[in-house]
């Protein structure tokens, strides 16, 4: 497909290209089996857990309630940016469609802010286990952990809605080139035929929302959370305190660590190989280690999923002997 540069005059937009990681045809083939094989794993991850907790009596709390959400949520979360990477490491023109691209990009932003909403709601709950031990069955129903999830979903999914539909009826020109592996806002305004103020200011207003406000509440609920567990005389207490918690912060830290650093940098925006990378990891990497970070930290956890692998490994053998 021949790509014509024409920046000053609009032209009909078939589809952009996704640049994604340039390189040659062997080192596009390996990336191919590398993100297969990493799809695969974060699949198989995510979907041990929810399998776990659903089969599991002992794990149907609102805690791995909101784990199994969690890991449904990641599983869509890399399946919205993957498989295409994927089908783009082994095409010769690389090219997404204009709808296709802009469902993406609705569907990675919507599924990245329910991301954050969920890790608020999470804090939310260990905040209360530890702060309010005597309440938490009380007020951490089944009805309010299930408006929490409905919410997450509805408000993550509602938010990004308007500003994408306002950028997907802008004109575009020019090369239709996104040096990048997703369509992400920043490529695609800087392909627009003419700036329109009012949606960039609109875009830039509601983009941050969603990751300033869960942020600063879940900042709260540890400071909450921390308050308490150091009120605690014993050291073993306050150790069993923190080891509740202590798998969330660390999803939280690899989520909104790579973050900051993707959208506080003032000069990421110019680098896009940094671009790439970092988006690489919070959209790809953390969804993979996610369930390898709560199965090594959390005991109940882990015996779920050693009785559930269990499990699959007997029905398999009883259906291969059956054949």
């Amino acid at each position: 497909m021949k790509i014509f540069n024409t920046p000053n005059d609009s032209i009909p937009t078939t589809g952009f290209i996704l640049l994604g990681f340039p390189c040659s045809r062997e080192g596009q083939i390996l990336l191919f089996v590398v993100f297969s094989i990493v799809y695969l794993l974060t699949l198989m991850g995510n979907g041990s857990i929810i399998c776990a907790v659903h089969w599991d009596q002992r794990l149907h709390s609102p805690m791995y309630i909101l784990l199994a959400n969690f890991s449904f949520l990641e599983i869509w979360y890399v399946t919205s940016t993957v498989p295409n990477m994927l089908a783009n490491f082994l095409s010769d023109t690389k090219v997404i469609s204009f709808s296709g691209c802009f469902l993406q990009f609705y569907f990675f932003f919507s599924l990245g802010s329910t991301e954050c909403f969920f890790l608020a709601v999470m804090a939310f709950d260990r905040c209360l286990a530890i702060c309010r031990p005597l309440h938490y069955q009380t007020i951490m129903t089944g009805r309010l952990c299930t408006n929490l999830v409905a919410s997450c979903w509805v408000l993550g999914f509602l938010w990004f809605l308007i500003p994408i539909m306002l950028i997907s009826q802008m004109s575009f020109c020019g090369s239709r080139i996104i040096d990048h592996f997703l369509c992400d806002p920043g490529p695609l305004l800087a392909l627009t035929c003419q700036r329109v103020p009012v949606i960039e200011l609109v875009f830039s207003t509601l983009s941050p929302l969603p990751l300033i406000i869960p942020f600063l509440f879940i900042m709260g609920s540890y400071a909450l959370v921390l308050g308490a567990v150091l009120r605690v005389p014993s050291a073993a207490g306050r150790r069993k305190a923190f080891s509740t918690c202590g798998s969330h912060l660390a999803v939280v830290s690899l989520f909104y660590g790579s973050v900051l650093v993707m959208y506080g940098s003032p000069t990421s925006e110019h680098e896009g190989g940094t671009q790439k990378i970092v988006t690489l990891f919070y959209s790809v990497v953390t969804p993979l280690l996610n369930p390898v970070i709560y199965s090594l930290r959390n005991k109940d956890m882990k015996r779920a999923l050693q009785k559930f692998l269990i499990i699959f490994l007997q029905c398999y053998s009883e259906r291969s002997l059956d054949n």
